[in-house]
């Protein structure tokens, strides 16, 4: 989609089949966000484990077609790829029953996987492949290393706790929640405040976070950012389903912040690839720059 963008990204966590009720596709936060950064121009790889079965193999042809490194897709002889029932409500709201243990909850490091990390320009991960020691102690060991680190908060109940989140934020240079997630988190560390910005300037202090963007569905985000505070209201469409348009709002986020884009562009830029997407089914949907063009213009 852009050729002047120039960066090299890696994604940590899981990947997996979405299972609905009349299909099954191929997702996962994490690799939603790869996705969409390839699409965007980005250089991107991915770090995960797939099963040693249909499904898994499934993934890796998909993915390879799609231009992702997968040198750090492992497959495991033990464990089965992972699969997610998703329920959507009646107004495209997506809930997900996650099988465990799943093949991304064994990632084990190769030296292809520290190397793409040593040679990238940021790290994007999750909390959800944190429910697993094994998964997890992988993940801590990257965050030692010098790059630049965006944690995409993914709260699937039971599959967290606030000690680990916290742990997650402190490594982290960049801090993505939704409305509800930041406002859980926070209260489970004592803030006093009620309000998103508010609870932006605690967690930016308590953590050291520089950088912290809150979606806010339907109406939009919020984005701190060197220390200032920036909004778009969001663009109104008719959902399809959400699966996957918070994944590609940050992947449009990161990009443009990276690459050295003015704030307000960035957000304006995020927000309006999340709508369409959300306007689609399904987490990728390939989108034009002149749709998105088109969808801000209209603001």
């Amino acid at each position: 989609m852009n050729n002047d963008i120039s960066l090299k990204a890696v994604a940590y966590g899981e990947v997996l089949w979405d299972v609905f009720e009349d299909k099954k596709k191929i997702g996962g936060a994490p690799l939603n966000v790869a996705l969409r950064m390839k699409t965007l121009g980005c250089e991107v790889a991915m770090i995960s484990c797939v099963g040693n079965d249909e499904d898994g193999k499934a993934i890796l042809n998909h993915v390879k077609q799609l231009g992702l490194q997968t040198d750090a897709i492992m497959q495991s002889e033990t464990f089965p790829t992972g699969l997610v029932k998703v329920t959507l409500d009646e107004r495209g709201s997506a809930t997900y029953e996650i099988s465990y243990p799943s093949a991304w909850d064994k990632i084990v490091l190769n030296n292809q996987a520290e190397t793409l990390v040593m040679n990238a320009d940021v790290l994007i991960y999750g909390s959800l492949v944190c429910r697993d020691k094994v998964s997890r102690d992988s993940l801590e060991d990257l965050l030692q290393m010098n790059i630049y680190k965006v944690f995409d908060v993914n709260l699937r109940k039971p599959h967290y706790t606030y000690d680990v989140l916290e742990r997650l934020m402190l490594s982290a240079d960049f801090i993505k929640f939704n409305d509800e997630e930041i406002l859980e988190i926070a209260r489970a560390l004592q803030s006093p405040f009620e309000s998103l910005e508010e609870n932006i300037h605690f967690i930016a202090e308590l953590t050291h976070t520089k950088a912290i963007c809150v979606t806010r569905g339907k109406h939009g985000a919020l984005l701190f950012w060197k220390g200032q505070l920036y909004e778009n209201e969001g663009y109104p469409v008719k959902v399809a389903d959400t699966v996957g348009a918070g994944d590609s709002f940050l992947a449009s986020l990161i990009t443009y912040l990276l690459t050295d884009k003015d704030p307000q562009t960035s957000i304006d830029f995020a927000c309006a690839v999340g709508a369409l997407v959300a306007e689609s089914a399904g987490a990728n949907p390939e989108i034009s720059f002149s749709r998105i063009e088109n969808m801000i213009s209209k603001k």
